[in-house]
């Protein structure tokens, strides 16, 4: 049976696909497996635009593993929570607010299983959190030889290492059953959305990142508009009119506004940068009040191609202007805009935003357009300023360039050594990206 993904960037037929229905079954399939010699590759929801999760052996698909297992106090307020690793965001989210939690970020999406979300970096934007990876403190996982492990931040020595790597671990060091997150009591944000202009954003990215809780911004190539996303923490309750409010910004004009255009741009590309220009004129304000995830993400129903970069905080003025100039200067006619989030520096090892405060920019392109060129234009801008590559979106690195870019790989690479030398858990994209 063919697989693809949500953005159809990737298809692939595995050999065989398995649903195992607890963790001892994972166990099963995995070590039933590597004594055979096949590979093996769990699969979340599909929204990696790489091909991280194919695989021409057995594909393992986590849909029984899911539901939220224990909710433990931790601390005066927090608590941790352990979920199957095949629940959803959207479904943690669910299951935590019934109890009076949240997570403290997240990203944009939430259809994402929380073991793929984790596997390939999901963030958001944030001040004094964004990835993830971050938040979890534990890890029920089945290692490439069939032996189910539990591992946390708190283990002495291979246990610590295992967990420090596999937090984020590209599905490389075998396959998670279960995610422990720290979480904390419900919040709710007040968010603020209202039209700026590029280089004044850019001339403040220092306040915005440092002093705003939650920002991003989205800017239309061809223009100098920008719509600013602003969040902060509230007591207020939420509003039914601010719900409906934002829904319909988010159907009308974020969905079924951003479709029009793409499809008007990929029949008249020439068209594009006047399309934009019309399209700027149409970024309003509004403020509205709404529990966290509500806030923190939105229905993306507009299929696209993504790349993105983690780029130097002090980048982030520089960078974009030069992107501004390329765009204006290339033949590429580019109608979607262009995501910029903001994260403080973390300790997840392959974490783009290991050891540095990050500005993430994703650029994206609607199918079938000739976008190409603009991307691999962009992708050596971002380089040429020490980018790193989301490992679950488009790029062209190899493991050359990555390894030169986090100063834990080497510990990274000595623990996948160990537990899957002979790579039972690799595919085309691992080789590529890390080395066979």
């Amino acid at each position: 049976m063919t697989w693809q993904n949500w953005a159809r960037t990737v298809r692939f037929e595995p050999a065989e696909i398995v649903r195992p229905r607890d963790d001892a079954e994972v166990a099963a399939v995995v070590k039933a497996a590597a004594a055979a010699g096949r590979r093996v590759k769990a699969v979340g929801a599909g929204h990696s635009f790489t091909s991280v999760a194919a695989t021409d052996g057995v594909q393992v698909r986590l849909d029984h593993l899911r539901g939220l297992r224990s909710l433990r106090p931790d601390g005066v307020r927090g608590a941790r929570a352990t979920v199957g690793a095949g629940t959803t965001i959207h479904e943690l989210n669910a299951l935590l607010a019934a109890h009076g939690y949240g997570l403290t970020n997240m990203g944009d999406i939430d259809v994402q299983t929380v073991s793929g979300a984790i596997a390939t970096g999901t963030h958001g934007t944030g001040r004094g959190s964004a990835s993830l990876s971050a938040a979890v403190t534990d890890l029920r996982m089945v290692l490439p030889d069939g032996t189910l492990i539990d591992v946390g931040r708190h283990d002495d020595g291979s246990g610590a290492e295992l967990f420090h790597a596999a937090r984020l671990g590209l599905g490389a060091l075998g396959i998670v059953t279960a995610v422990t997150f720290r979480v904390e009591p419900a919040f709710t944000l007040r968010a603020v959305t209202e039209p700026a202009r590029l280089d004044d954003v850019l001339d403040n990215v220092p306040y915005l990142a440092a002093d705003e809780e939650h920002c991003e911004f989205y800017w239309l190539p061809f223009t100098g508009a920008v719509q600013l996303k602003r969040n902060r923490r509230t007591t207020d309750r939420p509003s039914r009119r601010g719900r409906v409010a934002s829904w319909l910004a988010n159907e009308v004009v974020e969905n079924a506004g951003v479709a029009a255009v793409q499809r008007l741009s990929r029949a008249a590309p020439q068209a594009t940068p006047m399309l934009n220009r019309a399209a700027s004129r149409l970024i309003g304000r509004r403020t509205y009040v709404d529990d966290a995830p509500a806030v923190f993400t939105s229905s993306r129903r507009v299929r696209f191609h993504e790349m993105e970069y983690a780029l130097p905080l002090a980048a982030a003025a520089p960078a974009l202007r030069e992107l501004r100039d390329l765009t204006a200067r290339g033949p590429w006619r580019i109608a979607f805009p262009v995501e910029v989030r903001f994260a403080p520096a973390d300790d997840v090892w392959l974490s783009p935003a290991y050891g540095r405060d990050t500005v993430y920019v994703a650029v994206h392109a609607y199918p079938r357009t000739a976008y190409s060129g603009w991307f691999t234009a962009v992708e050596r801008l971002w380089t040429s300023y020490s980018g790193r590559p989301h490992w679950g979106k488009l790029h062209t690195m190899d493991a050359g360039y990555v390894r030169d870019q986090y100063d834990r790989m080497g510990a990274f690479l000595a623990v996948r050594d160990e537990v899957d030398p002979h790579r039972t858990m690799a595919n085309g994209y691992l080789d590529r990206v890390l080395g066979r």
